[in-house]
This record gives C-alpha cells, structure tokens and sequence, in this order.
C-alpha cells in the first residue's frame, strides 16, 4: 500500500488528509547486488562479444584476402610468374614456429586471468609483450625474404597484401598487450582487468590460427602446385 497526498485524480479511500491506495511501491523492492562480481568471462562479458565480432570481421577480411590469391592464381600460368622467385623458407618458418610456440605462455595467462592471480597475470602478459616484440622483429626479417616488390606485378600485390594484413594484426595486438601491461603493473586488478587480459589471449589466438593458412598458401602453394 502507498500513502499519497489527497487530490481529486487519485483513487482509493480517504482517511484524513492522505489516500490509501492500492498500487504497488513504484520501485518494486530492493534488490542486493553488492555480492555480484563487477565482471565476468566468456559470454558473460560484453566485452567478449566485441572481440568475437571483431575477429569475425577481421577473419572474413583474411578470406576475401586470400580468395584474390587464389584467384589471382588460377589466372595466370606458371606461380610465380616468370622472373619472379620463391619466398625464402628459413624467416617464416622461425616466424611460423615461435608464433605456434607463443600458443603455450597464452595459454597459461588466460589460465591465470580465470584464477585471477594477479601475480601471473603481471608476469604472462609481460612475457606475450616479449613475445611479440621479438616475433615482430623476425617478421621484419620475413618480409626482406619474399623475393618480390609489391608493385612488381599482381603476384607481388597479393603476396605483400597478405603479409601487411597479417603484419597489422600482430602490430595491433602487441600494442594492445604492452598498454594492458603498463596498466597491470601501475594499478590494482579487479575483475574487469581479469577479464580484459583473457580477452586479449583470445585475440592472439585468432592471430597465431590466421597466420597458418595464409603460410602454406605463400609458402608452399606454389612449391606444391
């Protein structure tokens, strides 16, 4: 029951100078939250499903990317054309294998982010900042080896349109770690940040599981075919 104020559009009885009515508290009743974590993981965190659509978008884009390889591919004749040479095999192959190997620390940060141990946290997500600052700096070395200009022809073009794809994408989540970092080690993690560093281990998932068919499509397609 709600006590208001008399006035000739309300309903209800009258007693005195106030009407009793009927009608249910405006607000319903009070409801705890305060015991409710302030994040959560997986689905249950918005965030989660930014990054899932996020490496949706990405993904198709690494797609269309590789379906003008391919078409490019079955345009022409021999692949390579003539002139130019095979990608070298030694930088992306250490590329390739330090990417996989990278797979193991990624691992055990998003492991540590669920356990929400700030102590591993701190430590995993330095190493991947390491991590990535070296597999960048052999990716430099990768892209001296392609054996092709850019603009030498539509081989080069799609060739070096792969790479830099890809190349953004390690950029990108490099800096992302490196920032997330600074802030773990400046700051007190909460569940959020928990959250945030698991999220950010999906992401490299999605890089270290892209890179693998556009390298035997670079590679080895045109060893194999």
């Amino acid at each position: 029951m709600v006590l208001a104020e008399a006035s000739p559009r309300l309903g209800g009885r009258v007693q005195g100078a106030r009407i009793v009515t009927d009608a249910p508290a405006p607000h319903g009743p009070a409801v705890d939250l305060s015991r409710l974590p302030e994040g959560g993981f997986g689905a249950r965190n918005v965030i989660w499903w930014g990054n899932l659509a996020f490496m949706l978008i990405e993904g198709t884009a690494f797609v269309l990317a590789m379906g003008a390889y391919l078409y490019l591919r079955g345009r022409g004749g021999a692949w390579p054309p003539p002139g130019d040479a095979m990608p070298s095999l030694l930088w992306s192959g250490v590329f390739t294998v330090g990417l996989l190997a990278s797979m193991l620390p990624n691992i055990w940060v998003s492991k540590r982010a669920r356990a929400k141990d700030a102590r591993g946290v701190r430590l995993g997500v330095l190493l991947m900042t390491i991590v990535g600052a070296v597999l960048l700096a052999i990716r430099g070395y990768e892209l001296t080896t392609l054996n092709v200009r850019w603009d030498k022809d539509a081989y080069g073009s799609v060739v070096w349109m792969l790479m830099v794809l890809h190349t953004s994408h390690v950029i990108t989540d490099l800096g992302d770690t490196a920032v997330q970092g600074l802030w773990l080690f400046t700051h007190q993690i909460g569940d959020e940040q928990f959250s945030d560093v698991d999220n950010n281990a999906a992401y490299w998932t999605f890089v270290v599981v892209s890179w693998v068919p556009i390298y035997l499509l670079i590679y080895w397609f045109p060893r194999l075919a």
